[in-house]
């Protein structure tokens, strides 16, 4: 069989799964399977594949038609140009996430400084950062062991191993320590929205990475109050938060002594991420 009658028959396959990328998703998986770019397979669109390959496509397929995301197939998502490993472990890295780095990165470029990432996963914050801040130095902690095995994978691929360290710990364990830069994409899904969500995310990713308590904010509330006593004085806290969350957060920023420098709003003009400094 030839790689135009794959991807047609995957991409068919897919639709009548519900898959809405369906022909994106069916390039992108022969591609995976045949090692070679989405670009070459749709050049050689003639060329016959094996059966063994047939195979191990079809296989993709299946896991695909279950929701399953494409990263997690592919185990690896491009983020801020960098290719990340990613595992089930993890939360799959976001476009909206970049807008968070580059805000970031627009303030401290050129500067050293220390940084603290909350809930680091695949370390896609830290490490795309430290890849812009030469001179600079971070910490990416997370109480998923898993998770930070994948983010000493990605520190390594990207080579800022050695100007950082990840730590399996809880944010709340660190001490002695000050830092010029906190930054967090904590859960801030509301319990009861969980069920909500689409089948890629609700069925992969992991629920510790998403659930935020009752009211979303539990571990924001936390990030916060932890942050004003590891933070140096006119340090930045930066942090991804939900939809509609914007004016809770201020109250909870403002209570504890921050004051919001910038809000960030994504594609869909929805503010999802707060800079705040340490005053």
């Amino acid at each position: 069989m030839k790689n135009y009658e794959l991807i047609r028959i995957g991409s068919n396959y897919l639709k009548d799964n519900k898959i809405p990328s369906h022909l994106l998703d069916s390039e992108i998986l022969l591609a995976k399977v045949l090692k070679k770019s989405k670009e070459k397979i749709l050049i050689d669109f003639d060329k016959n594949v094996s059966e063994k390959n047939i195979l191990a496509y079809k296989k993709y397929l299946i896991r695909r038609s279950n929701c399953e995301p494409i990263a997690y197939i592919l185990e690896e998502k491009e983020f801020w140009s960098k290719k990340f490993i990613v595992s089930k472990d993890t939360l799959i890295p976001r476009p909206e996430t970049e807008l968070l780095v580059e805000a970031i990165l627009k303030i401290f470029l050129k500067k050293k400084i220390t940084i603290l990432d909350i809930g680091t996963g695949t370390g896609c914050i830290l490490i795309s950062l430290l890849s812009s801040l030469k001179q600079s130095y971070g910490i990416g902690v997370d109480v998923s062991k898993k998770a930070l095995e994948i983010a000493k994978k990605n520190a390594l691929r990207h080579k800022i191993n050695n100007r950082s360290k990840l730590l399996n710990k809880s944010f709340e364990d660190i001490i002695n320590k000050k830092f010029d830069l906190i930054v967090s994409n904590p859960p801030y899904i509301k319990r009861e929205d969980m069920k909500i969500l689409s089948d890629d995310i609700k069925k992969y990713e992991p629920r510790i990475a998403l659930e935020g308590g009752n009211d979303g904010l539990d571990l924001i509330r936390k990030v916060i109050y932890k942050s004003k006593n590891i933070l140096k004085i006119k340090g930045m806290l930066a942090l991804e938060i939900g939809n509609e969350q914007i004016k809770k957060v201020s109250k909870i920023l403002f209570d504890n002594n921050f004051r919001v420098l910038k809000v960030i709003k994504d594609y869909k003009k929805n503010v999802r991420c707060v800079l705040a400094i340490n005053n």
